[in-house]
């Protein structure tokens, strides 16, 4: 499989990747002018790992504005709540919505909830897609690439993931139980969760690809999320999921993941249809 890969403005990459050949690594080959990877939100690597926590937080919140994740009128959980969920302190939550608030990105009101205004006035580089292109491809065809890459992932994340990034991924989904009713709180720990788990298969270019196809069609899964019970299958979903990753065993793995990414396409197929 070949993947044209814009990097920053005018450098290009040519990578050649072999999906799950059945090795415990993933070889990957041919890669010219890698000069550079953009720098993620969220990601460990480049600028973003010599930044403040603080600016870390305000520019992933910014990403899930520019993305579409978060939409104006969305009213952001509690400064606690997006604490525990981001595994920040309370007093770093605050700063990060102040900046945002000085980019007229959210709105902030004494007593009440922080309420999302749009991607404000200035670009958002970091959140530029390394894809680019994905809106202007099928659903069918941007559905079937994602399942190749995250089945490849989570069966690399299954043998390598570690102690703490299980605990983390546990975490989040007692976390989840509590937002039943509250959509936009687990839209936000929904991505936490598959970003922790696309970063346990030790493969920052797989991460940058999954989390691209993981941004699409985002309107259509928001109001997915909005019929009853949702929330619910999706939290139990990744119950199964933690609950495969502790096999270690790549294959339950990938079964779990399957049956939540046919889920996730059935469900966004029907609001499409709508």
């Amino acid at each position: 499989m070949s993947i044209h890969k814009p990097c920053g403005k005018t450098l290009y990459c040519l990578v050649q990747i072999h999906w799950y050949d059945g090795s415990t690594s993933l070889p990957v080959t041919d890669i010219y002018h890698l000069m550079e990877l953009i720098d993620r939100i969220p990601g460990e690597h480049g600028r973003v790992s010599k930044r403040t926590v603080k600016e870390q937080i305000s520019d992933k919140l910014a990403y899930m504005i520019h993305s579409g994740l978060l939409r104006a009128g969305d009213e952001l959980p509690s400064e606690r709540t997006l604490a525990t969920t981001l595994e920040v302190s309370r007093e770093t939550v605050r700063a990060a919505i102040g900046v945002l608030h000085a980019r007229r990105m959210v709105e902030v009101s004494q007593g009440s909830r922080t309420r999302v205004l749009g991607p404000g006035l200035l670009p958002m580089h970091e959140s530029v897609s390394t894809l680019g292109n994905l809106k202007d491809r099928s659903f069918e065809e941007v559905t079937e690439a994602r399942a190749a890459v995250e089945l490849q992932v989570i069966w690399l994340a299954a043998q390598r993931i570690g102690d703490n990034e299980l605990a983390r991924l546990a975490e989040l989904v007692r976390d989840q139980e509590t937002m039943q009713q509250d959509p936009v709180g687990f839209q936000i720990s929904d991505r936490e969760f598959h970003v922790t788990l696309y970063r346990a298969c030790g493969n920052s270019l797989l991460v940058d690809v999954v989390s691209d196809f993981y941004d699409y069609a985002l309107e259509y899964r928001r109001r997915a999320l909005q019929r009853p019970g949702a929330i619910r299958h999706s939290v139990d979903d990744h119950r199964k999921i933690v609950e495969a990753l502790k096999t270690r065993n790549p294959d339950i793995a990938v079964g779990a993941m399957r049956s939540h990414l046919e889920q996730v396409k059935t469900t966004t197929l029907q609001e499409m249809a709508n």
